[in-house]
C-alpha cells in the first residue's frame, strides 16, 4: 500500500512537472479562474517570485497557514533554481524542495529534481506537515564542487550531492506557491508564509536577503509582502534589508 501511494504522488507531480515545470515566465491572469490554465493548457498556475539576480542557492522558512483543501491535482509552496529548457544547451534542469499537498494525503515536505532527458524524480522527506507547523529548506550549490547541489531540511543535508550538468552562475531562484488542477475545472484552496527568504552569493553559501523580479500572481491568487521575520530569526540590520517574507495565498 505504501510503494503504490509513493507511486501514486510521483507520477502525478511527474506528469504535471513535465507539462508546466518550475520557472516558467508566463503566469499571468488569462479570465480562467482560480488560475486554472493560466500557464497555457497545463492547468498550474502560481503565486510568488523570482529573484532578480543568479545566486548559487536559495533558502526559506515556509509554513501552511490553512488547511489545503485540494479538489484535484495538488497545491505546493516551494523554492528552487532551474526549469523548462533552463539548462545549457535548451535541456530542462530543476531542483526544488517545499511543502505539498494533495487529496487524501497527509501534507508533506518534498524535494523533486529534474534532469536533461530524464523524468522528475520526487521525493518525500517528511509526513503529516500540521498547520502553522514551519519548516527551513533549501538547494545550494557545493563548496568548491560547481554543479553540484543538495537539498537541505531544518538544518540537515537530505540528499547526496546532485549534478545538474553547467548549472553553476546561470539561474534566479524562485520561491513560489504552486496549484496544479489535475486538468479539471476545480478550484484548490491554499496558504502559506515564506519567511526568511534568501539567496547564496557563492557556492556554499554566503546568504543574502532575497530581491524579487519578477512575480507570478495568475487569477484568483494574492502575494503579499510580510515586514520583519519569524521569531528567533535574526534580523540583518545596517544598509543590508531583512530577510525578504510573503504570503502566498488563493483567494477565489
Amino acid at each position: 500500500m505504501r510503494r503504490l501511494l509513493l507511486l501514486a504522488m510521483f507520477v502525478a507531480l511527474a506528469l504535471g512537472a513535465a507539462a508546466a515545470g518550475p520557472g516558467s515566465e508566463t503566469a499571468q491572469a488569462n479570465g480562467q479562474r482560480c488560475g486554472a490554465g493560466a500557464n497555457g493548457s497545463s492547468g498550474y498556475a502560481y503565486a510568488g517570485h523570482q529573484a532578480t539576480e543568479i545566486a548559487h542557492g536559495v533558502r526559506a522558512t515556509i509554513t501552511p497557514t490553512v488547511q489545503p483543501n485540494v479538489v484535484a491535482g495538488h497545491v505546493a509552496a516551494w523554492i528552487g533554481v532551474g526549469g523548462p529548457g533552463q539548462g545549457a544547451g535548451g535541456q530542462t534542469l530543476w531542483l526544488q524542495v517545499g511543502i505539498a499537498s494533495m487529496p487524501d494525503t497527509p501534507t508533506m515536505v518534498y524535494a523533486e529534481v529534474t534532469r536533461g532527458g530524464r523524468d522528475p524524480v520526487f521525493m518525500p522527506l517528511l509526513r503529516g506537515i500540521a498547520v502553522g507547523e514551519s519548516h527551513t529548506v533549501s538547494v545550494l550549490e557545493m563548496s568548491n564542487r560547481p554543479n553540484y547541489w543538495r537539498v537541505w531540511l531544518d538544518g540537515t543535508a537530505v540528499t547526496e550531492p546532485i549534478l545538474l550538468a553547467n548549472s553553476t552562475n546561470r539561474w534566479r531562484p524562485i520561491a513560489t506557491a504552486e496549484s496544479w488542477n489535475g486538468n479539471r475545472a476545480v478550484c484548490n484552496r491554499f496558504g502559506f508564509r515564506f519567511n526568511g527568504v534568501s539567496v547564496a552569493a557563492s557556492t556554499g553559501g554566503s546568504w543574502q536577503a532575497f530581491a524579487p523580479g519578477h512575480r507570478f500572481l495568475d487569477r484568483g491568487f494574492d502575494v503579499k509582502r510580510l515586514s520583519g521575520s519569524i521569531g528567533g530569526q535574526r534580523v540583518l540590520s545596517g544598509d543590508t534589508p531583512s530577510p525578504y517574507a510573503f504570503e502566498a495565498s488563493s483567494v477565489s
